[in-house]
């Protein structure tokens, strides 16, 4: 059993930056394979992230690649989501997800941090 607990979200201005924390419970957190998902207003939730258990491994949508980065210290059960030259479009709830496996479905959900970027 994993509880996740999102924190750093806010307001910020188009082009600065935040960085995102994900605050992990449980002693088999470094077996998980962990993410940020995040959802617009209208929108369904979508995947901006991904890094496997050992931290080698992250994927990134499209839409973040080359501006978000995904890490995490297994050490302190933590998953972080640093954004950079944040767009207005980025303007979502920011969830951190895990899950047992590369190929499961997410298992453990956060509750969510606001991220609000204005123009």
């Amino acid at each position: 059993q994993v509880q996740l607990v999102e924190s750093g979200g806010g307001l910020v201005q188009a082009g600065g930056s935040l960085r995102l924390s994900c605050a992990a419970s449980g002693r088999t957190f470094s077996s998980y394979f962990m993410g940020w998902f995040r959802q617009a207003p209208g929108k369904e939730r979508a995947f901006v992230a991904r890094i496997s258990s050992s931290g080698l491994s992250t994927d990134y949508a499209d839409s973040v690649k080359g501006r978000f980065t995904i890490s995490r210290d297994n050490a302190k059960n933590m998953v972080y989501l640093q954004m950079n030259s944040l767009r207005p479009e980025d303007t979502a709830i920011y969830y951190c997800a895990g899950r047992v496996g590369p190929a499961a479905e997410v298992g453990y959900w956060g509750q969510g941090t606001q991220v609000t970027v204005s123009s």
